[in-house]
C-alpha cells in the first residue's frame, strides 16, 4: 500500500474530525451525562428518603393507632364503671324510696287503725249509753251523756 494524498487527506480530516468532537461535542456531552448522572443519584437520594420517611410514619401511625385503642378501650372501661355506679345508685335510691313508702304506708295504716278505735270506741260508748238508757228507762241528758262517753272512751 502506497502512502498517498488521499490516505494523508483523510488521516488529516480525521485527526481534525476528533479534535473538533474532543473541543466541541465531547465536554456538552460530558456535562449532559454529569448532570444526569448527578439527577440520578438525587432522585435515588431522595428515594431513600422518601422510603425512609414513609417507614417512620407506619411506625408513627401504628403507634398512633395502638395509643387510640388503647384510649378507647380505657373510655369504654370508665364508661362500663360509670354505668354499674349508675345503675348502684339507682337500685340504691329506689330501695331508699321503697321504704320510704313502705314507712308511709305503715304510719297510714296506724293511723287509720286508731281512727277506726277511735270510731269504734265512740260507737260502743254510744252503744252503751243507749243500752243504759234503755234499762234505766229513763233520758240521760245531753251534757252527762257527753261525760259518761268520755269515761267510756277513756276506760277502753
Amino acid at each position: 500500500m502506497s502512502l498517498n494524498w488521499t490516505f494523508i487527506g483523510q488521516t488529516i480530516t480525521f485527526i481534525f474530525f476528533v479534535w473538533a468532537c474532543w473541543k466541541f461535542i465531547w465536554p456538552p456531552l460530558i456535562t449532559a451525562m454529569g448532570e444526569r448522572q448527578q439527577a440520578i443519584a438525587d432522585g435515588l437520594s431522595h428515594a431513600e428518603r422518601a422510603a425512609k420517611d414513609l417507614e417512620l410514619a407506619q411506625e408513627r401511625a401504628t403507634d398512633q393507632l395502638r395509643e387510640a385503642k388503647q384510649e378507647a378501650a380505657a373510655l369504654i372501661e370508665q364508661a362500663r364503671g360509670r354505668a354499674s355506679a349508675l345503675v348502684e345508685e339507682a337500685k340504691s335510691a329506689a330501695r331508699d324510696e321503697g321504704e320510704r313508702i313502705k314507712e308511709a304506708a305503715q304510719a297510714e295504716i296506724e293511723q287509720e287503725v286508731n281512727r277506726a278505735k277511735e270510731a269504734l270506741r265512740v260507737q260502743v260508748a254510744t252503744l252503751a249509753v243507749s243500752g243504759a238508757e234503755r234499762i234505766l228507762g229513763t233520758a240521760v241528758d245531753a251534757n252527762q251523756h257527753s261525760r259518761m262517753l268520755d269515761e267510756l272512751a277513756a276506760d277502753l
